[in-house]
């Protein structure tokens, strides 16, 4: 019989239930998840966390469209040319090697504390997986397979839409799947950081106040959150892969 991922949640289940039972809820570092729950429940009632989830849903959404297009298009052209390969190449590993936090003071110098700014900061880190998967597959593609429409006089557009894009997407899958929990984590650290509107800011704020038991129940939200967003991505990357196979 095949594992269910609720089968493998059970281990945090049962720490839960144990720190349930022997928690202090007087404890200033630890209280039990009941407390959690009491402390999380006015941001629901006032609708901080709804807007809060929003704000971070929304830019997690769009960062990762964009590192999307933006990974595939230059990854496919640094992969179809050797010349362009080593010209780029320097810049691109330069730029890989930055971590995404450096990135927030100067893109917060230039843009300010505003939602384009954690979008920049989230873009640039999550295009690196699609990317490097997409130069790969493209320098793998046999060249018969891409002289063979034009023998047969297809057009450009043609040849990008039915014959390289097919050839390609599994590639793009896989490096979506590596990026949209990359993505997501990068804007909570942008929002812990900055602050700008986000579950990260009101769990930034909730670690300054010393909440400690709110800081717990936001922690358990963004788990559910990436829990989610991990679900997602698995199960349209399996239906799209599936769509594909020959009958």
């Amino acid at each position: 019989m095949k594992s269910t991922p609720v089968r493998g949640l059970l281990p945090l289940v049962v720490l839960l239930g144990l720190w349930q039972l022997f928690g202090d809820p007087e404890s200033p570092y630890f209280p039990p998840p009941s407390e959690w729950v009491s402390a999380v429940q006015p941001l629901v009632d006032n609708s901080t966390l709804w807007d809060a989830i929003g704000a971070t849903a929304l830019t997690f959404l769009l960062g990762l469209v964009l590192a999307t297009v933006i990974g595939s298009a230059v990854g496919t052209v640094v992969g179809a040319s050797k010349p362009v390969d080593r010209a780029l190449s320097p810049s691109l590993e330069f730029l890989r090697a930055l971590p995404a936090a450096s990135l927030v003071p100067v893109a917060a110098l230039i843009l300010g504390y505003t939602t384009s700014m954690k979008l920049v900061v989230v873009v640039l880190p999550a295009t690196w997986p699609i990317l490097l998967a997409c130069r790969t597959a493209r320098r793998s593609l046999s060249p018969v397979l891409l002289d063979v429409p034009k023998t047969l006089g297809l057009s450009r557009w043609e040849r990008v839409t039915k014959i390289l894009t097919p050839a390609l997407l599994p590639a793009v899958l896989l490096g979506v799947r590596v990026a949209a929990p990359l993505a997501l984590i990068i804007t909570l650290l942008v929002e812990i950081i900055t602050r700008v509107d986000g579950l990260g800011a009101v769990l930034g704020a909730a670690q300054a106040n010393f909440l400690s038991a709110q800081v717990y129940g936001l922690l358990v939200v963004t788990g559910v959150l990436g829990y989610v967003v991990n679900w997602i991505v698995t199960r349209g990357e399996t239906a799209i892969s599936g769509r594909m196979r020959p009958n």
